[in-house]
């Protein structure tokens, strides 16, 4: 995937300067395809997610993505948005805070940003804060926003 923007850091011990920074991602169309295989992965399947012919006539007017489909994707929209040099690996390391803000309909395409918010030196390396906002194209209000946390291992 190749994001629209991208926040380069030369090493994880220059990550506290590149606080504040922020990146976009591409455009990336959520299918109901892609909702149905999550669906029978997580055995989630109420019909506001997997029965378009009921969903029409539902709230949302069709079928709607999993708020946990839709975090589920934060790597594949925000992992190209920083770029950090010099390490061993870089892993999830959690999230502070999730809120699903707007339903995401079959056949949307979403994007994520990426905005630094802290950068903490712990003995294995750097943990970077990050607060990633998924929105729907055009849609004013977004999908979902995760106070994310990523640790970069230096490399040695």
């Amino acid at each position: 995937m190749t994001a629209t923007s991208t926040i380069r850091i030369a090493s994880p011990a220059a990550l506290a300067d590149a606080v504040g920074q922020r990146a976009t991602g591409a455009w990336f169309t959520v299918g109901q395809e892609r909702i149905d295989a999550f669906a029978d992965a997580t055995e989630d399947h109420q019909w506001i997610h997997v029965d378009p012919q009921r969903a029409a006539s539902g709230p949302f007017g069709t079928t709607i993505a999993h708020g946990f489909l839709t975090l589920s994707l934060l790597p594949r929209l925000a992992s190209a948005l920083v770029e950090v040099g010099d390490v061993a690996m870089a892993m999830n390391y959690g999230l502070d805070r999730v809120r699903f803000l707007t339903p995401v309909p079959a056949g949307s395409r979403v994007r994520a940003t990426t905005e630094l918010t802290g950068a903490q030196t712990v003995a294995q390396g750097v943990r970077l804060s990050s607060t990633v906002t998924v929105e729907i194209d055009g849609v004013d209000k977004p999908a979902l926003v995760a106070q994310t946390l990523a640790l970069y291992v230096p490399a040695v």
